[in-house]
């Protein structure tokens, strides 16, 4: 089954959303830390894209995989955007809360014939050659029904079929279910709701057009198409931006100790986050308010001026 966006990858933008005439774009944190450079550059392109299309920009905290939630995260996010001048549509969605809509969803996948119960341990899958994102592709061992004596553990979907789809910042996308990841893990053994879900449903339910965030997901969008598919759900637009590394060619994450945003001033991180996507803001707005940076980042942002490559950051933000 081939599931494409609506429209051709077009030279520059975004290609149509399949909602025509409305814009809802998105920002969705981690709170497994404080924000570090990487995640600035994904909120600011976000926020940026929406507004220069009169759209609305919602924000959503991830907190479904539980037990990397850090205490006070989440608030410490709230409040850095905050003093970083962003301003969001409607209350913050927060995915720990959201359980019963992540359960009806896999319901009604279950109930299509479209998911199944997996005994499969990480040991058992370990010798399993590696998938586009680092995880191990599934070779279906538990498809066909669980083996004699097994209990199901995890739930998967059935991947099927290939995802083509436009990235109006990475360009055509096309993606072999089957070949690359297989079927994929939508509740875990540990019995929480796997990102992949959770990520489709809140976007769905939140009528989300367009997606724009980092380009270390772009390996999870043709899933995340697949299952919106499968839920009869329209397909957003997508727009991956570079990833931000330090010296070492490392993607900045908590993984990494990327220093949190809040060690710079707004205004110094704003004009950063600006340069690094491919913007020319004037050097006499490090002295302005920073709602003039603002001002001229909505007035002047381009996605055609985004770089597609990872860069490394200036020294500091790393």
């Amino acid at each position: 089954m081939q599931q494409p966006l609506p429209s051709p990858c077009p030279g520059t933008g975004h290609p149509a959303a399949p909602c025509v005439g409305r814009y809802v774009g998105r920002f969705a944190p981690s709170p497994s830390g404080a924000l570090h450079f990487g995640s600035l550059v994904a909120a600011v392109g976000s926020i940026l894209d929406a507004r220069a299309h009169g759209g609305r920009w919602l924000l959503r905290i991830e907190d479904v995989d539980t037990p990397r939630t850090v205490p006070g995260a989440a608030e410490g996010i709230l409040a850095t955007l905050e003093r970083f001048g962003f301003e969001w549509d409607g209350a913050v969605v927060r995915q720990s809360e959201r359980g019963d809509a992540y359960a009806a969803a896999l319901a009604r996948l279950c109930a299509a014939g479209l998911a199944y119960p997996c005994a499969c341990t990480r040991r058992e899958l370990a010798d399993q050659p590696l998938a586009r994102d680092g995880s191990r592709r599934y070779p279906g061992t538990c498809r066909g029904g669980l083996p004699p004596g097994r209990a199901g553990r995890a739930w998967r979907v059935r991947a099927e079929g290939v995802v083509r789809f436009c990235d109006a910042v990475q360009g055509e996308q096309e993606i072999d279910l089957a070949a690359d990841a297989g079927d994929y893990v939508v509740k875990r053994a540990d019995g929480l709701f796997a990102y992949q879900l959770a990520v489709v449903v809140d976007d769905a339910e939140a009528g989300v057009t367009h997606v724009v965030r980092g380009a270390d997901l772009l390996d999870s969008t043709a899933r995340q198409i697949h299952l919106l598919g499968l839920l009869g759900q329209p397909v957003p637009a997508y727009a991956h931006l570079p990833l931000a590394t330090n010296a070492a060619g490392e993607k900045l994450s908590k993984q990494t100790l990327a220093r949190a945003i809040d060690a710079h001033p707004p205004q110094v991180a704003l004009m950063a986050a600006l340069r690094f996507l491919g913007h020319n803001p004037p050097d006499m707005l490090a002295t302005a308010p920073l709602a003039e940076t603002w001002a001229w980042a909505r007035a002047h942002w381009s996605l055609a001026a985004v770089p597609r490559r990872r860069q490394a950051v200036a020294d500091g933000f790393s």
